[in-house]
């Protein structure tokens, strides 16, 4: 290999390279058993970023109007158990937050069944720390997802 095809690689980056020497990485979901489109297939970054947004949203709206009289400090409190006890419940037995649910998103198992209750806490709670949502695989599954072995697919 000479220079350039040394700093060529380097420009494009690891993944380039290792696609320059055959690697096939393939579709997102595809090593999870996932089609590329339509309903079953991983969750695009759009929907999953609106549907916490919605959930956040209306996670404020009632600690704003039921328990902070008026303290947006309190109200962004209450709003994190607020999003946890929502998110137990919700995706613990029907797998989509209200969020999920009108953007067409809905978390199971990697292995394609419902979420246990343990799995969703440590789910729910890895979401609410958010660093680990922001670390994200090739499958574009953030860390919480992998730790509670769960994927986010289109319905």
């Amino acid at each position: 290999m000479d220079n350039r095809q040394a700093i060529g690689s380097w420009l494009s980056g690891p993944r380039a390279a290792a696609e320059e020497m055959g690697a096939d990485f393939g579709y997102r979901g595809k090593g999870l058993g996932l089609p590329e489109e339509g309903p079953g297939s991983i969750a695009p970054l759009g929907r999953r970023f609106g549907a916490i947004f919605i959930d956040w949203t209306l996670c404020m709206l009632i600690a704003y109007g039921l328990f902070a009289r008026g303290d947006q400090q309190v109200a962004g409190n209450w709003a994190l158990g607020i999003f946890l006890v929502m998110s137990l419940l919700t995706v613990g037995t029907v797998g989509c937050t209200p969020g999920k649910r009108l953007l067409g998103v809905r978390v199971v198992a990697d292995d394609g069944g419902r979420l246990g209750f343990v799995r969703v806490a440590v789910r729910t709670v890895l979401l609410l720390l958010v660093i680990p949502a922001l670390v994200w695989d090739r499958d574009g599954r953030g860390l919480h997802d992998r730790l509670s072995r769960s994927v986010q697919i289109r319905m």
